[in-house]
């Protein structure tokens, strides 16, 4: 198991009026090579759940482990390691750039790591094929005069050069514009799909999940109340609705084709299974009047 959440609890200031239970005894197990979206609405435990997979909360109850490594038990544990195992893309991570150009700005994480120059600029070099910007035409930008999606690449590229064996990232198309949203999904997609990284992709979207993942887990309240393959929780469209998540638009059609008595699949979440079973609905149907 790669990384395994165990009953775990937090609670934001305890004991003061302001106490407040943001998770309850959550559990949850990431494969190797996973895609898992998580989701649920704004406040429903998704950023705190991933902010203990590498120390930036500690939890009030449970643990995480790595490996099999318990990150919260009594063994000390080097932070800056795990760090670079798990690495976190914040929220709208291109307020974090820094550098003067984008090539220090990526170079900055394998530099301390103690890397030498020549293996800090093929890092570079990899982590910003990964998030498809060309190594000469970027290396001497600025971040700053870039595209607000060009620049939410180079910071996915900065954690990247950090070679994580887990990527997780929290909402990382909030506030892009339909293009650049389409851009970075793309990137992600592919990037997954050549280094065979596990992901752990934070969102309320559910047609981004949809063509992404291949796990989901959904949560609200603080826990996880929906878990499987993405054709297996969109089947349950009724409860996805009562908790304000709702489903994927082409899903939604499906479901109200079939609630009119067409013969179709209702389990459908992509664009291109719903083509082919509205034709193969329209070829039984001209078939029935030949």
């Amino acid at each position: 198991m790669l990384l395994q959440v165990k009953n775990l609890t937090h609670i934001y200031m305890p004991g003061s009026p302001y106490e407040h239970r943001a998770l309850y005894n959550v559990n949850l197990e990431v494969h190797q090579g996973d895609f898992l979206g998580l989701i649920g609405r704004t406040g429903s435990g998704k950023t705190t759940l991933v902010q203990h997979l590498n120390g930036l909360l500690k939890p009030t109850q449970g643990t995480v482990l790595f490996k099999d490594r318990d990150l919260y038990g009594e063994q000390k544990v080097d932070w800056r390691e795990i760090r670079q195992k798990i690495g976190l893309v914040f929220q709208y991570p291109e307020e974090q750039l820094f550098g003067e150009t984008v090539f220090e700005d990526v170079a900055f994480g394998p530099r301390k790591l103690g890397l030498g120059e020549e293996m800090v600029q093929l890092r570079v070099k990899k982590a910003l094929e990964m998030v498809n910007l060309d190594y000469n035409n970027f290396k001497g930008r600025s971040p700053f005069n870039l595209s607000r999606g060009e620049m939410r690449r180079v910071a996915m590229a900065g954690v990247l050069s950090m070679e994580p064996e887990i990527l997780v990232m929290d909402e990382p198309s909030s506030g892009l514009d339909p293009r650049g949203r389409k851009m970075l999904l793309e990137q992600v997609k592919q990037f997954h799909r050549q280094s065979g990284i596990t992901v752990i992709f934070v969102s309320h979207n559910m047609e981004e999940v949809a063509l992404l993942a291949n796990r989901l887990a959904v949560m609200e309240g603080g826990q996880i109340v929906l878990e499987g393959s993405p054709r297996e929780v969109f089947t349950e469209a009724e409860k996805l609705i009562s908790i304000g998540l709702g489903i994927p638009q082409v899903t939604r059609l499906m479901l109200e084709l079939k609630n009119k008595g067409k013969q179709v699949k209702a389990d459908i979440f992509s664009v291109e299974e719903a083509r082919r079973e509205i034709i193969k609905l329209f070829e039984e149907k001209q078939g029935d009047r030949s």
